[in-house]
């Protein structure tokens, strides 16, 4: 039988809690969502001012960065690089920068994603908190 690791709920609030510092230190307003290694929503925040859309976009990031196992930043550049037919890819959604995977030893217990600001911050957002997991 193999195991695998699996977030548990103060995990998931301490990831929110230093991704919400990090989006409030930069006065971003942003949607930040975390998922099991499934996919499955576990954490959705709404930030003071986050576009609508954004509630939509962070989960689907955040998706398709645990089923694909990796940023979803590679997903965005391989379209952009001109494998355009990708975006038919089923299931996966959330192929914009800001969806980060939660590895533990090489196997993926979820993700994070964010959706509210420039790709880029978004997924430095997603980035602090993870780190806050201290993996």
């Amino acid at each position: 039988m193999q195991s695998k690791p699996v977030l548990t709920l103060d995990e998931v609030k301490k990831i929110a809690a230093a991704a919400e510092t990090e989006a409030k230190a930069n006065n971003w307003a942003v949607t930040i969502a975390i998922v099991d290694d499934g996919g499955h929503l576990l954490w959705l925040q709404r930030l003071d001012g986050a576009a609508p859309t954004s509630a939509f976009i962070a989960p689907a990031k955040a998706k398709t960065a645990a089923l694909g196992r990796r940023d979803t930043k590679v997903f965005e550049d391989m379209i952009n690089g001109g494998r355009v037919s990708f975006v038919t890819a089923p299931v996966l959604e959330g192929m914009l920068e800001g969806g980060v995977p939660i590895m533990v030893d090489g196997q993926c217990a979820g993700a994070v994603g964010v959706s509210g600001v420039k790709s880029t911050e978004d997924a430095q957002i997603a980035r602090a908190g993870i780190a806050a997991l201290g993996i």
